[in-house]
């Protein structure tokens, strides 16, 4: 764990995993071998192999305490799923509640938990498996999720998307479908569907980010003085900053994402927002500074 102070709210990175997941073009398509290459003295170790050329990254759960509030932003991929979309993660075991309750963290005292949109790890410990039926994992909470991407993943709204395009999109497809019924469809009778604004409290407010998903979402917390922006899946390497063209392998609407990035982010340079991406290892936040169109890394 590790964390700080923004203004009057306190933030804590709870990690469930941390590692190698796939080779780094894979999962930023665009990217060029150079951009690693010359980047490579701050790239590695944290989010990039240089010598089996893997992406690293981390899949984590920013808990926020705000106005007496316990607030989760995202919940990771969960124990014992089966995820063949993506068997890294099938049936994962990792002691998660633990580190939460190393963080002063009971599942009953979680007050809301934030799904930045609706992927496999953004949503798995949503739930939890009690007597063979998947039950809310944080039973006095309120689960916030964006209406857009409860309609676009439900199941019974399949009819509404492209044909599938090959083996891959089939798995993909099918992968989420298990994801809506373990994970999102338990949770449903407790949830906000929100749509363009969501204010949490005073601190915090949810805002959408669309391109990743349809309905992907961004949290700014200004406090004080201070700001940030949690920008979940809009970046998933570091090297989105430097060209937030680049859209991951994950996203479902590629230019719409890049659009939105490169939004979010000279936003946040111009602003001094603190942007704490949801898949980033190491310190897991960044500062950014801006020069026209240009965007580089400040400090972490």
């Amino acid at each position: 764990m590790s964390g700080f102070q923004l203004g009057e709210v306190e933030v804590t990175k709870i990690v469930e995993w941390q590692g190698a997941i796939a080779p780094a073009r894979f999962i930023v398509p665009d990217s060029t071998p150079e951009i690693w290459r010359d980047n490579r003295s701050w790239l590695a170790p944290d989010h990039w192999d240089p010598d089996t050329d893997e992406y690293r990254g981390a899949v984590q759960t920013w808990l926020l305490r705000s106005e007496g509030k316990v607030v989760l932003v995202d919940t990771g991929v969960g124990n014992d799923r089966h995820r063949p979309q993506i068997p890294l993660f099938d049936h994962l075991r990792t002691p998660f509640l633990d580190r939460l309750a190393e963080a002063g963290v009971r599942p009953e005292d979680v007050d809301v938990v934030v799904n930045t949109h609706i992927h496999y790890d953004h949503v798995g410990w949503n739930t939890r498996r009690e007597n063979d039926e998947w039950v809310p994992a944080f039973p006095n909470a309120t689960y916030l999720i964006p209406r857009a991407d409860q309609e676009f993943f439900d199941p019974r709204n399949a009819h509404r998307r492209p044909a599938v395009r090959d083996e891959h999109d089939r798995l993909r497809r099918e992968g989420s479908r298990i994801v809506y019924a373990d994970s999102v469809a338990p949770v449903l009778d407790r949830a906000v569907l929100w749509e363009e604004e969501y204010r949490i409290d005073r601190n915090l407010a949810l805002e959408p980010a669309p391109g990743h998903t349809p309905g992907s979402s961004i949290v700014r917390l200004s406090s004080g003085s201070d700001r940030a922006v949690f920008v979940g899946d809009l970046l998933h390497s570091p090297v989105q900053i430097l060209e937030p063209a680049y859209s991951s392998c994950f996203c479902e609407n590629p230019a719409q994402a890049a659009s939105t990035r490169r939004a979010v982010l000279e936003r946040a340079a111009d602003l001094g927002e603190l942007v704490v991406p949801a898949h980033f290892a190491g310190t897991g936040a960044v500062e950014l500074h801006r020069d026209g169109e240009h965007l580089t890394i400040r400090r972490w």
